[in-house]
């Protein structure tokens, strides 16, 4: 069952913090609920040709198979490749658009087996609308690391903090002194 499916999205931050993610299948679970496990083939620095061992979550399904890095253009472009059940090419384009990201991502692929059956009878609007919230959630994840990184580059008072109902005390350490 041949698939074809495009998303545009807008995320509220820069190229090189969404490429990251998207060009890093060991980040995916972290905004794609069904990517439930990846781990690298291989110990040298991923490239062009590099593999990863891929588990997808399909309801209470499990489908394993095999992602490829295909092609890479950093903070630009990455093109993944997915072996059977999904035989699929994954193309992200990130354009920058200020301070935000327009991501234009292109799915298309032959699902077979098992998988086809589970998910061959959903219209190419739902499908489009499940994809895109994998970018609302990746530009949630992206909100929360900001707004993390915010919290310690503001200027606290080292001996008291209030952020957020959160109270922090400093706490002087004792000096390593050996005890007679």
């Amino acid at each position: 069952m041949r698939r074809h499916v495009e998303v545009n999205a807008t995320i509220a931050h820069p190229v090189d913090r969404v490429f990251a993610y998207l060009a890093d299948p060991l980040r995916w679970h972290e905004f794609v609920p069904a990517c439930v496990f990846r781990r690298q083939v291989g110990d040298l620095p991923p490239r062009i040709g590099t593999r990863w061992m891929a588990t997808d979550r399909i309801g209470p399904f499990r489908f394993h198979f095999i992602d490829e890095l295909a092609e890479l253009e950093p903070n630009r472009r990455v093109v993944w490749l997915s072996s059977a059940p999904w035989n699929s090419r994954v193309e992200y384009v990130c354009t920058p658009a200020g301070e935000n990201t327009n991501i234009e991502a292109r799915y298309e692929g032959d699902i077979s087996g098992f998988l086809r059956l589970l998910t061959g009878w959903l219209p190419p609007g739902v499908v489009r609308w499940i994809l895109s919230q994998d970018f609302r959630r990746l530009d949630q994840r992206l909100e929360r690391e900001a707004t993390a990184a915010s919290r310690w580059q503001r200027e606290y008072h080292p001996d008291f903090a209030i952020e957020d109902g959160f109270v922090a005390m400093a706490v002087d350490h004792a000096e390593d002194v050996p005890s007679s």
